[in-house]
């Protein structure tokens, strides 16, 4: 049920980041996401431009642990970005997932970009919806310096 007077940042919070910088070519992961926490989340990544013949990978990995061995959740990987493609550089992808679309027994989350080839500049963002505890703010990440209402 929506929360019609409610801010977005009350219903949503910043849950994990990969930091907006220029991605060497390696994988990346986001901050684990406990979805204990919240029914769904939304992940973005955002891609701006990509080196030379680069590609780039994303998912969202699921484990029973925080600290845990992460796998790929099944149907929450991307199409590959690449330079060479149609998709070239200033794209975003979005991945939503509700909390029953994972593995029994699982409980974190987290989202996995990996850039091959080149370096490139990219990002992303999960943020947790409908949060067991409201207001969602309250589960934003230490690095969240200000919300401005």
């Amino acid at each position: 049920m929506a929360i019609l007077n409610a801010l977005p940042s009350e219903v949503g919070s910043v849950v994990g980041v990969i930091d907006p910088d220029e991605l060497t070519a390696t994988a990346f992961l986001s901050d684990a996401v406990d979805m204990a926490k919240y029914d769904r989340i939304m992940a973005v990544v955002m891609m701006g431009t990509l080196g030379n013949s680069a590609t780039v990978d994303a998912a969202l990995q699921e484990a029973t642990t925080s600290g845990g061995s992460y796998a790929d959740i099944d149907g929450k990987v991307i199409t590959q970005l690449t330079q060479a493609g149609s998709d070239q550089s200033d794209k975003q992808v979005i991945i939503n997932l509700r909390s029953d679309e994972m593995t029994v027994g699982k409980r974190f989350v987290k989202l996995w970009v990996d850039v091959n080839t080149a370096t490139s500049d990219g990002a992303g963002i999960v943020i947790g919806f409908q949060p067991l505890h409201a207001p969602a703010s309250d589960n934003d990440l230490a690095s969240v310096d200000e919300i401005v209402s």
